[in-house]
């Protein structure tokens, strides 16, 4: 196996094991932050698609995205079906191509802080979208009812972002190593 093939085995083993530890944290950590909208739960699964984004790329950030969305929608969040690996492809889509795109055209801490801060903010806004769209169609509640709704959804989202962007950043350049293959 030359170099290039070693070198990309490598990518995708730790690709893979990103995707494993965000399905492993949303299993273990889960809970509602607003009891009047206990659907809305925090899990910290972005953190790992966000660590991978700012080591692999946008592109790899969408791919560990729509990974874990699907594999984590058919195991430990199977309850939410269907609508649950949408809505997290779209709100985790828009996190980590917002930043991803930001971070990777600079590696700096301070265009770290921009595009965390850019992603959760973008998440914030797809997800009013999103959820106004496509929650009456899964949940078979009019509009009028998401919208009532959408000061907690924004809240939710901002708060969840939020927290996944601050532990991103505070443990990104103590992985980056690993992720970059400088240690093994």
């Amino acid at each position: 196996m030359n170099r290039d093939n070693r070198m990309q085995t490598a990518r995708l083993a730790k690709m893979a094991m990103l995707v494993a530890i965000s399905i492993v944290l949303v299993a273990i950590v889960h809970f509602p932050i607003f009891p009047a909208v206990a659907f809305l739960e925090y899990d910290p699964a972005d953190i790992p698609i966000l660590l991978g984004t700012f080591a692999f790329g946008p592109v790899a950030g969408i791919i560990l995205t729509a990974v874990t969305a699907v594999l984590q929608g058919l195991t430990v969040s199977s309850a939410s079906g269907t609508y649950g690996i949408i809505m997290h492809l779209i709100a985790t889509s828009a996190l980590v191509i917002v930043a991803g795109l930001i971070y990777s055209r600079k590696k700096t801490k301070e265009r770290a802080v921009i595009a965390l801060i850019m992603g959760t903010l973008a998440m914030v806004v797809v997800m009013v979208i999103a959820n106004l769209f496509i929650t009456p169609l899964f949940m078979g509640v009019t509009r009028e009812v998401v919208w009532s709704l959408m000061p907690f959804i924004s809240l939710f989202n901002l708060l969840k972002a939020g927290i996944n962007s601050i532990v991103t950043f505070l443990l990104y350049k103590r992985i980056s190593p690993f992720l970059h293959g400088n240690k093994a």
